[in-house]
């Protein structure tokens, strides 16, 4: 963790503002004190859960660890390509992948976390079976064979790591994404059909209408669901829009969680559409597909870039229809690519949960 101050002054708020609290305590505070060297008692700051995958819940999960230590990412398992996807196949666990980077997302930025996070991303390259597997995935592997516990492994690997904070599963069952893609063979545009695998739905060429997961109705992770049931801010997204954002709300007992917590719910919003699954995608449609996978889904903040939204109206409309308002902060890295910058979301989040959240037990 760096030791600088989160940006805060940059966020722009575009509708009126809810219901506001005393603000929350920041990792850039010594443990010992608040701000202003006034004592701090324990445990002050907020119980946060994020919910996603791959890369962009990995941006937020590195983010989030700045401001609070009580943080929990609960993690897709459905992913089937590269390394999770051989591991998966051979020996029918869990895909590691998303869990990995979580995990690394997690270490802190002194040397002991740095040299961690880049061991358990570390792939080898041969000519033999071990090409491109991740060290990482192998590890969370062995401990899950060892402990027989997908979450008491994933603990043991946190706690080796030093991470800022706990990565669960969504499910403890293997989960195939499909949808139905408009278009996925070029030359039959029109033609609607399912496609099978998270890796393959990630880069169809065509329009992705819905997806669903294989089984059906899987069983949450209870440690999940208990996490964002006594969450004070639950945090979906960013990251892919149908492969890793949404299946959280196609494992019921994870929608139901999220409809009965009484935490705040941000939906954080990709910088750019994805290439592929959300190709032309505006921010205001990324909420309606959301909405039709889930239309009892309440949200209270809907967060997005300032630079990605050209028509601000119209996302402040979509939001209202979760119940949501909208910040609008500058989030993106400053080399132009399409990534978050630790320290400006970091900002973001940070004022958020100051001015929406409720009086939580953390103030």
């Amino acid at each position: 963790m760096t030791g600088r101050t989160p940006r805060l002054s940059r966020l722009r708020r575009v509708v009126p503002e809810g219901r506001g609290g005393r603000p929350a305590e920041t990792r850039a505070a010594r443990p010992e004190q608040a701000r202003g060297g006034r004592p701090r008692r324990r445990g002050a700051q907020p119980k946060v859960v994020a919910l996603g995958g791959g890369m962009g819940l990995s941006a937020s999960l590195a983010a989030l660890r700045r401001i609070t230590g009580d943080l929990t990412a609960v993690v897709t398992v459905a992913d089937d390509g590269g390394s999770s996807g051989r591991l998966r196949d051979e020996l029918g666990v869990l895909p590691p992948g998303d869990l990995r980077k979580a995990l690394a997302a997690l270490c802190g930025d002194d040397d002991w976390g740095q040299t961690w996070a880049r061991v358990i991303q570390h792939r080898f390259q041969s000519q033999g079976d071990l090409h491109e597997h991740a060290v990482g995935n192998l590890l969370i592997v062995a401990l899950w064979e060892q402990l027989g516990d997908h979450v008491q492994a994933l603990d043991l690997v946190g706690k080796l790591l030093g991470a800022h904070g706990r990565v669960l599963p969504m499910s403890a069952v293997p989960l195939e994404l499909q949808a139905l893609v408009r278009g996925h063979d070029p030359g039959r545009p029109d033609e609607v059909e399912t496609v099978r695998g998270q890796a393959t739905v990630a880069l169809t060429p065509g329009e992705v209408q819905s997806v669903h997961l294989v089984p059906g109705a899987p069983p949450a992770v209870p440690e999940a669901v208990d996490a964002v049931l006594d969450a004070d801010w639950v945090v979906l997204g960013p990251g892919s829009w149908f492969s890793s954002v949404i299946p959280h709300l196609l494992v019921p007992d994870l929608l139901d969680a999220l409809a009965e917590t009484k935490a705040r719910r941000v939906l954080s919003l990709n910088l750019a559409p994805q290439p592929g699954e959300t190709e032309g995608f505006s921010p205001q449609r990324h909420l309606e597909v959301l909405g039709r996978h889930a239309p009892k889904l309440a949200l209270d903040v809907v967060l997005a870039d300032e630079a990605a939204v050209p028509d601000r109206d119209s996302l402040t409309d979509a939001a209202k229809r979760f119940g949501a308002a909208v910040e609008l902060a500058p989030v993106a890295r400053t080399d132009g690519t399409p990534r978050h910058d630790p320290e400006l979301l970091a900002a973001a989040y940070d004022r958020i949960f100051r001015m929406h959240g409720r009086i939580g037990p953390w103030r």
